[in-house]
């Protein structure tokens, strides 16, 4: 497993191999790997001679209060776990290689970034898009794999991409749970022992909502409701919104027609955390 840290050299290896034919796949992370990291390895490992992925904890996408500088990373760890997934190259920039001196231009995806984390979290998806071009533009992939936990994030670089006419193909993955139905996240060592408990109310307040359209309801606002009281009746959670929308606009809808999406991003404690059910999708434990 090779690991370069200059734009140049990701630039030059990779268009060595598409010379050569070779169809590259590739998985943007932050690091700080788990097994639903692992498993969009392991899937872009099925569609591609080389499987690169990269480690880089972007700032243009925190905030000023969050978590950048306490942003869990640990790069021994996450080498051995992406060569057990027999990934062939990471990419590891410094911060110096991706944004450096007199840097200025971003990109911004209006709409579908409006609502939903981009209400509480300003600027986060222009940092998003920002970087996901840059990265496409350094490592040149065929293809490039996403896990759907951040179902906004999809489909803000589904648009993106299609948009800027960008020669790659997006795909997207089911979120990984733990055995409880907990969503994987790189964030959930910030929980203590009796904030983890108050977090599952996330997937259950899913499983709730799943429940109710399975039996014929339709009206946004019965399922929100009972999601909300289901979430607000444990300690340490603090909503920041529960919505269900369309899965194309990510508008709010009033009553689900077609596919919608139930999205969900509650404060545990200090910990941010976010999930998702697409309705007509199974929701397992």
């Amino acid at each position: 497993m090779k690991i370069v840290k200059t734009v140049k050299k990701m630039q030059s290896l990779s268009e060595g191999l598409r010379l050569r034919g070779q169809r590259i796949a590739f998985v943007p992370t932050m690091g700080y790997f788990h097994d639903g990291h692992i498993s969009l390895m392991k899937e872009a490992r099925k569609i591609a001679d080389c499987v690169v992925v990269s480690i880089y904890v972007n700032p243009t996408q925190f905030g000023p209060k969050e978590d950048f500088s306490k942003y869990p990373r640990d790069l021994d760890r996450d080498l051995k776990m992406a060569d057990s997934a027999n990934v062939d190259v990471i990419f590891y920039p410094s911060n110096r290689e991706m944004y450096p001196a007199y840097y200025q231009t971003y990109v911004d995806v209006e709409k579908v970034t409006q609502n939903l984390c981009g209400m509480s979290r300003p600027g986060h998806f222009r940092g998003v898009t920002t970087v996901c071009s840059k990265l496409f533009n350094i490592v040149k992939p065929h293809v490039a794999i996403f896990g759907k936990k951040d179902f906004q994030q999809f489909i803000t670089i589904k648009r993106m991409v299609d948009d800027l006419n960008m020669d790659l193909q997006i795909l997207g993955f089911p979120t990984v749970r733990e055995a409880d139905g907990l969503a994987m996240s790189s964030r959930n060592q910030y929980l203590s022992k009796e904030e983890r408990l108050s977090a599952l109310t996330l997937f259950q307040a899913l499983k709730s909502a799943q429940r109710m359209y399975r039996k014929g309801e339709r009206k946004s606002s019965e399922i929100i409701d009972q999601a909300e009281r289901l979430i607000e009746r444990a300690p340490f959670t603090k909503i920041d919104y529960v919505k269900i929308c369309d899965t194309k606009t990510l508008k709010d809808i009033q009553n689900i027609k077609g596919e919608s999406v139930m999205a969900l991003a509650v404060k545990v404690g200090k910990t941010r955390l976010i999930d998702n059910h697409v309705f007509g999708d199974e929701l397992k434990i």
